[in-house]
């Protein structure tokens, strides 16, 4: 097999790349230009490629941050659309970041970042992959005491409409929501709404 027809196996085994990785993993630059100038690679982003007439990503944009930025966790209104409890898509896409990390610098997606403390911002993570890309968004659980904690930006009703859909439809449960309510310091805030949910 020849470095060319390596390079592209590598890119189809592995999904979308930055050309660092792809160099990293012994691949010359210079072929990857050739295959992308006869089509058989194409590119995503700037520094990003995958083989082309692969299966399109679900937001190209997604593909940019998470790669880039493997560090961010999707939060808020995002992991609200994510985990499929609302129908809503924000137009900007909610990452969270440590106390001291820099958010990244793109010019797409529109980001909107929200810095938590450790303890807050290392529980609940999950590990989803779309489109061959893994990426970090949070819990169903932390994303509906996060939304109570982060009410005076997104809405209480917004927060109290996420917690109702999260219960119905079983995507998560009420001692769930208490244990990150608790990481969150939302527990006595959260505790009256989730016994209404209990009675309703």
């Amino acid at each position: 097999m020849s470095q060319l027809q390596d390079t592209v196996s590598f890119l189809k085994k592995h999904g979308p790349c930055r050309a660092r990785e792809i160099e990293a993993a012994g691949y010359r630059r210079q072929d990857l230009q050739y295959l992308i100038k006869s089509g058989k690679v194409e590119r995503l982003a700037r520094g990003i490629y995958q083989v082309a007439k692969a299966e399109i990503l679900t937001n190209p944009g997604y593909a940019e941050l998470f790669l880039r930025s493997p560090k961010v966790v999707i939060c808020l209104l995002s992991a609200l659309h994510f985990h499929e409890l609302t129908t809503q898509l924000p137009h900007e896409v909610w990452i969270a970041l440590g106390t001291n990390s820099r958010a990244p610098k793109l010019n797409y997606p529109p980001l909107r970042v929200v810095h938590f403390s450790e303890l807050a911002f290392t529980k609940g993570i999950e590990i989803h992959k779309v489109d061959g890309i893994s990426f970090r968004v949070y819990s169903v659980a932390k994303t509906v005491a996060d939304l109570f904690k982060m009410r005076n930006k997104v809405g209480l009703d917004v927060a109290m409409e996420a917690l109702r859909e999260a219960l119905r439809a079983r995507k998560t449960t009420r001692a769930e929501i208490i244990k990150m309510a608790k990481i969150c310091r939302m527990e006595k805030i959260m505790r009256p709404y989730l016994e209404m949910e209990a009675v309703a």
